[in-house]
Order: structure tokens, then sequence, then C-alpha cells
């Protein structure tokens, strides 16, 4: 019998049945430690099987950390490496040893369905990764997955919820990030040419182990009824990940809504991801569009810093309604995230560039920000609360939201066809305040364009699945208008776009009524055309509004 035979992936598998596991750590991956040498390999049913030897096991955690080369990465750039990253990821995550890549090194990732967990501090540095999508068995599969040892557990007792509530009655192990849904309710039912039939309803938020709820991010849906509700544990260090040139090589597939995700999934919560750069080649006259190449979901207090993105090339494809549509393609996704900022990030193209889609979307979240970003568009399809704009440049989509508390922007400069788009595929509700200060707006257009800060559009005839408010009071302080590039027949700047060009008098009936704006604050608001500032083109939609001017 061998002196070191141990199956240690057993060991560490039972070890983590914390709060009622519901994922297996060490999925398609055993690891063993016998007197062998060290090395990688993988069965007929693509799982990994990963030895180390017990000196070398001895070794590493006597260094605190693993490279990719110790189990057999060759880093020439044609050679797929995937086995050894996510083998070499496996056994760090077993002993808590801190993953180093290969300085020099360019490593390339093919098609195989292969996704390394990372759950230790993770040094990409200088080292190059090449993602090959030209060929891959799961466009689903990300290569990288951002994982917790906390897993998530069904609490009991949480049966109905109201909007703002404090507290709810449950005791926790820990603090925890809830999810809850209702799948009798249809919220986000979308209009226009990728009209659905909306989604379940569904609220996340955190809460200590008493089940006092942080109101920094507030329940904001009354629930009747909660159909599924969903505890995941909150980490408590902080995970990093530095580093790294990641290169995808895009795919060539039919361009139609087949998303694919090979990217960075995070869905452990206490990280921060620094200095990672993301380029991409290969683009050709069609393809499907991209989830995010950092992919956020389902988690908590993330920051991106300090990291070069890529705007992905836009493709039309036929909508949901029998018309052609330009397809969504994203370098950044953040769905069902909380407190999620990005700091100091770019783009590798143009940020005014309409042939490549805006760079970010997001879902279900909450506190999102952008701080000293230089990047194409901010935007939450189904719902933001607070977000948070600063010292920013947004290109040619600017800001598109919708959702509820504060949306402020500051010390920015927003170019796009208005400075904030309320969404009207989603009803352009905001239900809150937004708050414009100390910014430069540059719109886009021609002598046949109108300027407008606040855009959108309501006919009050669609069922959103919810009341669609504007927001109930805007304060715009120290705002320059650039309108210089209009020029004949140009009126001069509004606060708000003609949201209905119908309703000219009180003969216009809405099955589904709109909650108007109560109050305008303006303070130094000026524009290089030097035209005065109107409420609308239809000063009858906002005739009750009061504006304060100061």
């Amino acid at each position: 019998m061998m002196k070191y035979s141990v199956l240690l992936f057993l060991f560490f598998s039972c070890s983590m049945l914390t709060y009622g596991q519901v994922e297996n750590p060490f999925k398609n991956v055993v690891i063993t430690s016998i007197k062998k040498k060290t090395q990688v390999k993988t069965d007929k049913n693509g799982q990994l099987h990963v030895n180390v030897s017990p000196k070398n096991v001895l070794k590493f955690k006597g260094l605190g950390w693993v490279r990719y080369s110790d189990f057999g990465a060759t880093g020439d750039g044609k050679t797929d490496d995937m086995d050894a990253i996510a083998a070499t990821h496996a056994f760090a995550n077993l002993h808590n040893l801190m993953v180093k890549a290969d300085q020099g090194f360019t490593y390339y990732i093919g098609g195989k369905e292969r996704t390394a967990e990372i759950r230790t501090n993770t040094d990409f540095g200088t080292a190059a990764f090449i993602i090959d999508d030209t060929q891959v068995q799961n466009h689903k599969a990300s290569v990288f997955k951002v994982a917790s040892n906390l897993q998530p557990f069904k609490p009991d007792g949480i049966t109905s919820l109201k909007r703002n509530q404090q507290k709810i009655d449950v005791l926790l192990p820990q603090s925890c990030l809830i999810t809850v849904t209702n799948s009798n309710v249809r919220h986000y039912i979308r209009y226009g040419l990728n009209q659905d039939n909306g989604s379940q309803q569904t609220d996340i938020f955190v809460v200590d182990k008493n089940g006092n709820v942080d109101l920094d991010a507030p329940i904001i849906w009354d629930f009747d009824q909660i159909t599924n509700v969903t505890a995941i544990p909150l980490d408590t260090t902080t995970l990093y990940i530095r580093g790294g040139l990641f290169t995808t090589i895009a795919n060539k597939a039919e361009s139609k809504y087949n998303y694919y995700s090979r990217n960075i999934l995070v869905t452990r919560s206490n990280v921060v991801i620094d200095g990672l750069e993301h380029h991409v080649i290969g683009e050709g006259e069609h393809g499907a569009p991209y989830g995010g190449f950092i992919n956020i979901r389902d988690c908590a207090y993330v920051k991106v810093k300090n990291t070069l993105l890529t705007g992905r090339k836009t493709y039309r494809t036929i909508g949901s309604a029998g018309k052609p549509v330009s397809m969504g393609s994203y370098d950044l996704l953040v769905n069902r995230g909380l407190n999620v900022s990005f700091e100091n990030c770019r783009q590798t193209n143009d940020i005014n560039d309409n042939t490549f889609w805006g760079i970010m979307s997001s879902n279900y979240s909450k506190n999102l920000v952008y701080d000293h970003c230089i990047l194409s568009r901010f935007d939450a399809h189904k719902g933001v609360a607070n977000a948070t704009i600063l010292n920013s440049t947004l290109g040619h989509m600017g800001i598109n939201a919708i959702g509820s508390g504060v949306l402020t922007v500051e010390n920015s400069t927003i170019r796009g066809n208005t400075l904030i788009n309320l969404r009207s595929d989603y009803g352009s509700t905001w239900q809150g305040e937004i708050v414009i200060r100390n910014c430069i707006f540059v719109p886009k257009g021609d002598k046949r364009s109108s300027v407008n800060i606040i855009g959108g559009s309501y006919s009050g005839q669609h069922n959103f699945g919810y009341t669609c408010y504007m927001p109930e009071r805007i304060t715009i302080e120290n705002l320059h208008i650039d309108d210089s590039n209009y020029l004949e027949g140009y009126e001069g700047p509004a606060i708000f776009k003609d949201f209905n060009e119908e309703m000219t008098d009180d003969s216009y009936q809405e099955k589904f009524p709109y909650i108007r704006t109560n109050e305008i604050i303006l303070k130094d608001v000026t524009c290089t055309s030097g035209k005065d500032l109107i409420i609308s083109k239809n000063p009858f939609m906002f005739k009750d509004v009061k504006v304060h001017t100061y």
C-alpha cells in the first residue's frame, strides 16, 4: 500500500458540506497524492485526474503558491493549456494556495468544455491568454469561474415581503445575499422589437445573521407570495485577481440570439479584479453575441478596477416582433449584483464608434458605480436600485436605465442622443430621483435633431407589469450642453423629450397611467448655442411640473 495514497478531494468535499451544499466544489476533478510523478490526465468522460507527488505537495505548500507550468502548461500559445490551468486551480483551492501565471507565457485555451474554478488569490501578471471561440463544445461554459467555498441554501420562513421592509423573521449562520422570486407575477414585460412576456418578480438584498436588511440596498417590491428563495453566504475575506492579457478570437456563429459565455464568471462576494486587459480579434461579417467577458452574478461587493475592455461588433438578426434588430453584445455584465463598482476602466476601441455595441449591461442589480471610467455605455435593463456615474466619460450609447432610488451623474462628460435615456422598452420608469451635477453633455445629432436631457417614451397603452414613474425630483446643477453641432432649425435644448406625441390635451386616455415628475431644480444650466432651456416640446404632458431656477 502506497504511503500517501489518498483521495484528497473526497476529504475536502466532506469538509465543505456547510449550510447545505448544493454543488460539488471539485466537479469533474479528482485529486490524488501518490508516489508517482505530478501529472494531469483526462478520462473518457472528460473528468480531470490530477496527481501531485507527496514531495511536490510539501514543496507547493511551503511556497504558498503554484504555477500553471507546475501542472504541465506549456505556454507556447499553440498547445491547449486549459486542463493544466483547471488542475492548477483545483489543487490551489484544496490547499488554499495562491495561483501565479508564468510570466512570459502565452496560454492557448481551445474549445474544449472545461471551466477553471478560482477560489484563491490569483496573479495573472503579464502572462497572455488566447481564448479561441471559433470551435467550442459548449459556448455557455465559462473559462474561469470565481467561486466561493460557502454554498447557497434554502432558508425557511420567508413567505412574503414588503417594499422597504427593514427586518425579516429569519436566523442565518452569517450575513447573506437573499434572492427571492414569485413566479406568479410578471415584471419587465418588454415592449418593442424585442418584445416578450416578461420575467418572474425578482428581488435581491443583503441581511445580517439576525435578519436585518441592509437599507442601502432596500427591498424594492411587495411580495404577496414567494415561490423560491435562496440565501448565499457572503465571504468576509477579499479575493484578489490581478493582471492578465486576454485575447478572444471571436466566434463565427450565425448572427442570432445565442449568447456566448466564454468568460470570467464571478459568483463570489468580496472580489477585486485589478489590472486585467481583454482584447477581441477575428470579428467577421457574422457572429453570435457575447454575454460579458467579465460576468458578475449573484454576489455582492465586487470591484473591477484599472481594467481595459473591448466593445463588441454589432450584428443584426430578426427580433421577436419579426423585424430586424441590432443584438446587444457585452464585455461587462452584472446580473443580480449588489454594490458592484467599476473604477478607472477603459476600452480598446473608440467609445463613440457605433459599429461596436455598448460595453455594459445589467439586470436586477443595486448600487452600481462607474468612477473614472471611459466607456461607451452604462445600462440597466431590468431595473437598478441606485446608480452612480462619477468622474467619467460615456460614449455613443450614453446612460440607459430604468429602476428606482437615486441616479447620480456627477463630474462627467456624457455623449449620446440624451444625457439619460429612460428605456422605453421597459416603461421609461424611474421611481425616485435623478441628480445631475457638474457635467458636460455633448449630444450627437444633426440639424434635424433635437436636444433632450432626459429621453424616453410612454404611450400608456402597454402593461409592463408595474406602475411606471417619471423621476419624482430632478436636480440639475452646473450643466453645460455643447450643442455647437446643431445648425438651421434648431430650437434649443429641452429637459424632457416628447414622451408621447399623441398626448396633447385631456382627451388622451392612458390605460396604464404614468406618474409624472413633481419638481425640477435648475441651477447654472448653460448651452453653447445660447438658446433657452425649455421643459419639453410637449408642454401639455409636463404642465404640472414645478420648475425652480436658482
